[in-house]
């Protein structure tokens, strides 16, 4: 299957879901947002998920999700913890362009209040600042484009991916 996807990465509240969608509008693709088809799944919310049945169960069905995806022409918003598992990036990177949607952690704080209520997939012991830490690499290696949102309104991140991706062809 050819590379047809954009497929969007990076921490909670950096927006991958928000400019995914119009991403999807400036590019002619449909919109997938994985934590949705979870939630759609499960017929539970991801925080309920967590509650109930552990933050390594949440990623284990979202693992099965990325792993089932079959799609082109598609942007695709995952969950922050996409990148725990390798077999799921690399099928994300078999369909798509990986994009890692970057935010430094003071400006992510900012923009979510409660990253309690959000279903992270971590442990409870484990600060968001730990999250921050441990998932940024991870980010890092699996992207195939990095995209700087600080600063950035989301139409001026969808023409900055826009041309990254119209550099990668040339």
């Amino acid at each position: 299957m050819p590379r047809t996807n954009i497929v969007l990465i990076g921490m909670p509240g950096v927006g991958k879901s928000t400019v995914g969608v119009i991403l999807a509008k400036h590019t002619a693709r449909a919109f997938i947002d994985t934590d949705v088809l979870i939630q759609t799944e499960q017929k539970k919310t991801l925080q309920d998920i967590v509650d109930t049945q552990g933050y390594l169960q949440l990623r284990k069905i979202e693992e099965d999700v990325l792993l089932r995806l079959r799609c082109d022409n598609t942007v695709i918003s995952t969950g922050g913890s996409a990148v725990y598992s390798d077999a799921a990036m690399q099928h994300l990177r078999a369909i798509g362009i990986v994009v890692y949607l970057q935010l430094d952690l003071p400006a992510l704080e900012q923009r979510v209040a409660d990253f309690s209520l959000r279903g992270l997939a971590k442990r409870a012991d484990q600060s968001f600042a730990d999250l921050y830490a441990e998932r940024t690499p991870l980010y890092a290696k699996y992207a195939d484009l990095r995209i700087d949102c600080g600063h950035k309104t989301v139409e001026k991140i969808c023409d900055d991916i826009i041309a990254a991706l119209a550099a990668m062809k040339s």
